[in-house]
């Protein structure tokens, strides 16, 4: 994800030092675009304008951010940080907190529209901080996204991202039960998917995901181990706030049944494989 958002900003004349924990894709990245390598996020952050993470975890963010070579280190007062990482409202918050304490302003922007937005820059982005850190941060995120929403202060862009995947998982579970549904009934499914797509039941998933779970096509799109992670700070967020999470609970279990079916680096969509088909 990280590479063709980077790439985005190089085009559009930004000039950019990147560093990825994995030294080849660093590489990778600088032969197709302009830009200097450095040696750790703490190099890459000094004199910068504006800096940008996209990383794994709660752990990796707090290492490039806090750690002995994080960015915060180096990072000149009233710089601007962009997190782009999927991780919990809690580090966000966090972030934000150590962030005032050095003069540097903090956005949490998670994303959504996978790799293919990424690389067509048209991405959704939710963003949590505030008004001034947010309006700063626009005018860089606008390279790579088509859709900007600010919907809160610290933390709420990454809340908003476990609400985007609430819902995905539902409709998915959703999905893969209605296709099995109509294969079970012999129906033609190129026509079910033409009759059902212009009415309620249309979203971007049928759309895009109904074909491809038909040829049992899965090694694509976002994968599973990393919808099993959102899916994780979502009912664990829900443990602190009280909100009831069954279904979700439930296709996070149904996920964890594809995983041991060795399907956990293939697309969401693969969930239609723990249904048998009849």
């Amino acid at each position: 994800m990280g590479g063709p958002m980077a790439g985005h900003l190089a085009r559009t004349g930004h000039s950019l030092s990147i560093f990825n924990r994995t030294a080849a894709k660093a590489q990778a990245w600088l032969r197709e675009h302009a830009g200097t390598l450095a040696e750790s996020p703490a190099k890459a952050a000094r004199n910068a304008d504006v800096v940008i993470s996209c990383v794994g975890n709660d752990d990796d963010l707090a290492a490039v951010t806090l750690g002995d070579e994080g960015a915060f280190r180096t990072m000149r007062r009233v710089a601007l940080f962009i997190d782009h990482t999927t991780v919990s409202a809690r580090i966000a918050r966090r972030l934000c907190t150590e962030g005032d304490k050095l003069g540097i302003r903090s956005v949490d922007a998670p994303v959504s529209g996978g790799q293919s937005g990424a690389e067509n820059g048209t991405l959704s982005v939710m963003c949590g901080g505030t008004e001034d850190a947010v309006t700063a941060a626009r005018e860089v995120m606008e390279s790579y996204s088509s859709r900007i929403v600010h919907v809160g202060g610290p933390g709420a862009g990454q809340t908003t991202k476990m609400v985007n995947q609430i819902c995905i998982a539902g409709v998915l579970q959703g999905l893969a039960e209605g296709l099995r549904f109509a294969q079970a009934a012999d129906l033609d499914l190129d026509k079910v998917l033409e009759a059902i797509s212009g009415g309620a039941a249309q979203s971007w998933q049928m759309t895009n995901r109904w074909p491809t779970m038909a040829r049992d096509e899965f090694d694509f799109g976002f994968a599973i181990n990393w919808m099993r992670k959102d899916l994780g700070l979502a009912i664990d967020e829900a443990r602190t706030n009280g909100a009831t999470l069954p279904m979700t609970a439930l296709v996070d279990q149904f996920y964890a049944e594809v995983e041991v079916m060795g399907g956990g680096r293939q697309d969401t969509s693969a969930l239609v494989r723990r249904i048998t088909r009849r």
